[in-house]
């Protein structure tokens, strides 16, 4: 996944309040005294921790709302992850599900680690609902819906009359479809190029799909796929086709990152393009040589101690390298949080991968940049 999400929680110095919590249905009759107890009780384990009134006081208010814009499936309860320092909230984020425990961390960087794995992938999906009228936009994520505009035929020609010939009518019909299917394929590809879509689903009868998707470029048209189920946002069938194209994705990225990772470990000429022990991550991280981070929950190394500063670029494995980057008071952190943050704020990208048999050594790995000699 793309960690663009996590660009509020890169620059500020911290300590941070880590809070990960299930949110009810909101069809729950005590579903509001149920998020004032957690918020309450959650907010207590922070205190406890060494957290400062105002943080504390800030996430017990994010905590007791439910969370706005938020589209989950009815009668489920789903996640929330909040982060918050020096008495303000910093991201508040749903997830689709519960998270696996409750956490209520204080600590010197956000514990960001447990997020990436809630939220799992989440292409955004760029939906066309064509037809010789237009076009409306949509982009669909795990947790809802948002509208992304719309395409009306504004040449569409009149109504034809006993004065217009009936091939002067179709000709003018076949002009102002041309035109209007160009239209969508250029809505199409700014709309793709301004929101980060991932996956592109065309609904429309096919030869309407087939007619835009001809006037995309590559390699958009490479990307898309099309449905003829016409039904409008929200029918089972349509939400079935746009679940599947992105789990799709999801799957064909995952397996992707894997087969580059797992080439980039053998050695070439004494040179790699993935490394996975820890303190080659760490010098890569510093360098800004890591293109993809991955994370297999519960390896031994994601919660090993490493040593940080204020700059996402100051990190090591000893509390020594960091008075050699320019932090005099170093503070510790887990390697999973402190390589996230620095992989963040390099563009980096990260992938969670659930199987052990494909996972890296320690549960850390990356792929770079460019490639790297070989420490051994």
């Amino acid at each position: 996944m793309r960690l663009s999400l996590l660009e509020p929680l890169i620059d500020r110095p911290g300590p941070w309040a880590s809070v990960y919590t299930e949110v009810p249905p909101a069809s729950t009759a005590d579903a509001v005294k149920q998020r004032e107890l957690s918020a309450r009780a959650l907010c207590d384990q922070l205190t406890g921790q060494g957290a400062d009134a105002a943080t504390c006081n800030s996430l017990y208010e994010a905590l007791s709302r439910r969370p706005e814009g938020v589209v989950g499936s009815p009668g489920r309860s789903i996640g929330r992850a909040v982060f918050a320092t020096e008495g303000k909230v910093l991201l508040d984020t749903p997830m689709p599900g519960p998270p696996p425990a409750t956490l209520a961390a204080w600590s010197a960087l956000p514990r960001i680690a447990p997020l990436l794995d809630g939220l799992g992938e989440d292409p955004v999906c760029l939906v066309v609902h064509a037809d010789r009228s237009g076009a409306e936009f949509e982009l669909r994520r795990d947790l809802g819906r948002d509208p992304a505009g719309r395409i009306r035929n504004s040449g569409w020609p009149v109504r034809r009359t006993s004065e217009r010939p009936e091939r002067h009518y179709r000709a003018e019909v076949d002009s102002a479809w041309e035109h209007t299917a160009q239209e969508i394929a250029d809505a199409t590809r700014e709309l793709w190029e301004q929101s980060g879509c991932e996956v592109l689903l065309l609904v429309g009868e096919p030869w309407v799909c087939h007619a835009v998707r001809d006037r995309m470029p590559e390699p958009l048209r490479s990307a898309a796929a099309e449905t003829e189920h016409t039904e409008r946002p929200g029918s089972p069938q349509l939400e079935r086709d746009i679940a599947q194209v992105r789990a799709v994705h999801e799957v064909e990225h995952i397996a992707d990152v894997l087969d580059r990772y797992l080439a980039g470990r053998a050695d070439h000429g004494g040179m790699k393009t993935a490394v996975e022990s820890l303190p080659a991550l760490v010098q890569a991280a510093r360098e800004h040589r890591i293109d993809t981070l991955l994370l297999a929950p519960g390896g031994t190394d994601l919660g090993r101690e490493v040593w940080v500063g204020a700059d996402p670029d100051q990190l090591g494995v000893r509390s020594s390298e960091l008075h050699y980057l320019g932090e005099m008071h170093p503070q510790a952190a887990r390697a999973d949080d402190a390589l996230l943050r620095s992989a963040a704020a390099n563009g980096a990208e990260a992938v969670v991968v659930h199987d052990p048999a494909e996972a890296p050594v320690g549960g850390i790995g990356a792929l770079l940049r460019w490639p790297a000699p070989d420490p051994h």
